[in-house]
């Protein structure tokens, strides 16, 4: 099996979706969460993007993550900026702590991850499990338009010392009935024409219908169900390469 987010595919995302960089998502959380007095988890927390943020803003923020890399650099970034965040490994669908979050996110469609459908829905369960009464789940889900198995796309990164860090991607396994795809990420690091570092990370992506997605949440027990398309608040999807935004509220009395 292999594994994601390891030591140069968290390089290339923290130097692609750097601290600062927004898809319009770190406005739209700020403004959701701004009120938020208890304290907010994000698992799948990454190297910080959305965290620190959340924490300039003045909020009360956690997060976990699976992959030890990126809770290394999310630590250094947080660091550099005089924060001190609470952060621990953990996964989705096992992650227990005796407490209750006011709020929950997993923004940038992280959830997806989560390919196998027992998994996905014991993490759901689980965040209603950590929420308190009345607390918020936030969701970013997105669909997969692009099925070809065996297409390559290839990304370059340079390095400030020169080095050249190569990404290729292509789609090695497509599940219609479990509703999965399994993408092959190659990463390599090269300096001066020679490889000296290369990693293959197994990427697996999950997909859900924008209703079947409502229905899962509502089976479990959240209720006023918000959808947003690209974080713009409240308005409705109408197109397939939108991110579509889930906010639920948990109902436990």
């Amino acid at each position: 099996m292999l594994n994601y987010y390891n030591r140069l595919s968290a390089k290339v995302y923290d130097m692609d979706k750097y601290i600062g960089r927004s898809f319009g998502d770190v406005e739209y959380y700020c403004e959701r969460l701004s009120d938020c007095k208890g304290v907010i988890l994000e698992p799948g927390v990454g190297t910080g993007r959305m965290l620190i943020p959340l924490l300039e803003q003045g909020l009360q923020v956690e997060g976990f993550d699976l992959s030890t890399e990126m809770l290394d650099i999310c630590r250094k970034n947080c660091e550099q900026r005089g924060l001190v965040p609470n952060l621990f490994t953990g996964k989705m669908e096992d992650f227990s702590l005796k407490k209750e979050y006011e709020a929950i996110i997993v923004p940038t469609g992280t959830f997806l991850l989560l390919h196998q459908r027992e998994k996905s829905i014991q993490a759901l369960k689980n965040f209603y499990h950590h929420l308190a009464d009345g607390g918020k789940l936030f969701i970013d889900i997105f669909l997969q338009t692009d099925l070809t198995i065996g297409e390559v796309s290839t990304k370059t990164w340079e390095l400030d010392d020169g080095d050249i860090i190569t990404l290729e991607t292509k789609i090695v396994e497509v599940d219609y009935i479990n509703q999965y795809t399994i993408s092959h990420h190659r990463y390599e690091k090269w300096r001066n024409g020679e490889l000296i570092l290369t990693e293959l990370e197994r990427f697996p992506l999950r997909w859900y219908g924008i209703e079947e997605f409502k229905m899962l949440l509502e089976r479990i027990g959240f209720g006023d169900i918000i959808l947003s398309a690209d974080y713009q608040f409240g308005e409705c999807p109408t197109d397939p390469k939108q991110m579509v935004t889930f906010e639920a509220r948990a109902h436990k009395k």
